[in-house]
């Protein structure tokens, strides 16, 4: 590691102080009937304050596994609750958007399937969370070179090796590189538009999404009358609307959110993110484990990516206990394989499913437009379709670590 080698033994090195890095470190190290060493690494040379204006689905498995590791308490208070889902499908131009899918309900607990949260007060309670365990991040820190053995992995040469390197250290993951794994995907050759606005008409909850002919167009409602916006357009389009003037721009965007929200305000400067599918050929190496970005990024489409980054944390930090305590080597392939196949098909179904609707919806064929706003009729009409479309949607589809039950690691 570039900063020099260290002379304190830990049990597990944590590359990556992002949402998925520290709410790792938190389940690792606040889990009960074992005592592991914790340690986070980063390769940016400060602490970088909450600066994300993203606006994160947060399902109901995840508020679950927040509350476990005490960060909801310090969050629950600036989340909006998801009363439903809209979902429409128009041409830019149609001033009436019927709105063919409403997604409805609660999870099987009786939560909000959903809440939107403001990326940046998720980032305060995680780190504020992160503060009270006594879990410290180490700036400074680029993972160089990564070499294990029988024994532990030793990161930049360092003196004293730790037994797993995570690499939670974002899609361009030097863990993932260092470690010769590959990936696989592609450019979609689009980008999210964010921001946040303000608006006159009361949104009551409920999140909205256009499916229009240069991508989706979303409205996540966040407390006091504002919304998240995750608006996905071709990527030169991208870059030529947050380049306009400001009043321009707002123009644009009022354009595709319809007037039922009444006059927009842009509260927020907006950032462009392009997009792309990439997927790790493989989540684990000798002592090493890959979780959220550094493993998966897909399309923002489900809104699902740090749910999905969250759930690999919560199944990690289950297999790595669990060995711990048998007295196993959790940092061998033989442990982390357990962590692979309780993950990796999830991750693919979620990519597959994602992209086959990006491809579906983020056109003007007239023909397919008819036959997938029928598609969407029927489903609104088929109770049991939307019961599991809400149980997908609370993370509550499928077996979930204890940690997305509301139990301890």
């Amino acid at each position: 590691m570039a900063n020099g080698a260290r002379t304190t033994s830990h049990d597990v090195t944590i590359a990556g102080a992002g949402l998925v890095g520290q709410a790792m470190a938190l389940a690792l190290a606040g889990a009960r009937g074992v005592d592991l060493r914790v340690r986070i690494v980063d390769a940016s040379p400060t602490p970088r304050p909450p600066g994300d204006i993203r606006t994160y689905a947060i399902a109901a498995s995840t508020v679950r596994m927040l509350e476990e590791l005490g960060v909801w308490a310090r969050l629950k208070d600036k989340a909006e609750a998801c009363s439903a889902m809209r979902i429409s499908d128009s041409k830019l131009a149609e001033v009436v958007r019927p709105v063919f899918l409403t997604i409805a309900g609660t999870s099987r607990a009786g939560e909000p399937f959903a809440h939107f949260v403001d990326g940046r007060d998720l980032q305060a309670a995680v780190s504020a969370a992160c503060d009270e365990a006594g879990i410290t991040v180490e700036h400074g820190a680029v993972v160089e070179t990564v070499g294990a053995d029988t024994y532990g992995i030793r990161i930049g040469g360092e003196t004293v090796p730790s037994r797993l390197l995570i690499g939670a250290d974002g899609a361009r993951s030097a863990v993932r590189r260092r470690a010769g794994i590959k990936t696989v995907g592609w450019s979609y050759g689009q980008a999210s538009i964010i921001t946040i606005v303000g608006h006159d008409v009361a949104h009551d909850g409920a999140a909205t999404q256009h499916f229009l002919p240069g991508g989706p167009f979303a409205l996540l409602p966040l407390p006091g009358n504002r919304s998240g916006v995750v608006w996905t357009e071709p990527a030169a389009r991208a870059e030529r609307l947050v380049a306009l003037p400001s009043k321009d721009f707002a123009r644009e965007l009022a354009l595709r959110a319809g007037p039922e929200i009444g006059d927009i305000t842009v509260l927020e400067a907006p950032r462009v993110y392009p997009l792309e599918l990439a997927l790790a050929r493989t989540f684990v190496a000798p002592r090493i484990a890959l979780v959220g970005d550094a493993a998966h990024r897909l399309h923002p489409l489900a809104g699902l990516g740090l749910n999905l980054g969250l759930r690999d944390a919560a199944a990690l930090a289950q297999v790595v206990v669990d060995a711990a305590r048998r007295g196993e080597d959790f940092g061998s392939l033989a442990v982390l394989e357990r962590y692979q196949r309780w993950r990796r098909f999830d991750t693919v179904q979620v990519a597959t499913a994602t992209e086959a609707m990006n491809r579906l919806f983020s056109n003007d064929f007239g023909p397919l437009r008819a036959v997938r706003d029928i598609g969407l009729g029927l489903v609104d009409r088929i109770v049991p379709l939307k019961k599991l479309f809400v149980a997908e949607a609370a993370g509550d589809a499928g077996p979930a670590p204890r940690l997305l039950r509301g139990e301890p690691v």
